[in-house]
């Protein structure tokens, strides 16, 4: 995984094809599930069902951040440092951080 500009601190980021399949394949998926829930929601479906659908949407949203994060660590990242660019570490912590809430 490689990526030539990267971060908040760069522009953009160019990701190789077989990444951006994957990670727009994920965002497919998420949308049909959402798709999915609305209709539910318009079809007044049991709260029950919504909510476990909705936990499977939020599942599905934390691993498509995963692999992305990931994929940033291994080739953003870790660029940034070879190139004593350290501020990288800093926009890391507050992108984990806002992750984490």
């Amino acid at each position: 995984m490689s990526c030539e500009k990267c971060c908040s601190l760069h522009e953009n980021t160019q990701r190789q094809a077989e990444q951006k399949k994957k990670l727009i394949h994920r965002l497919n998926r998420l949308e049909g599930q959402i798709r999915g829930i609305r209709k539910m929601v318009e079809e007044d479906a049991y709260c029950t069902d919504i909510l476990v659908q909705s936990a499977a949407a939020s599942a599905a949203i934390n691993s498509f951040n995963r692999e992305l994060l990931e994929a940033h660590i291994r080739s953003c990242v870790v660029r940034d440092i070879q190139n004593d660019q350290l501020e990288v570490i800093d926009e890391l912590m507050g992108t984990l951080q806002k992750l984490m809430k």
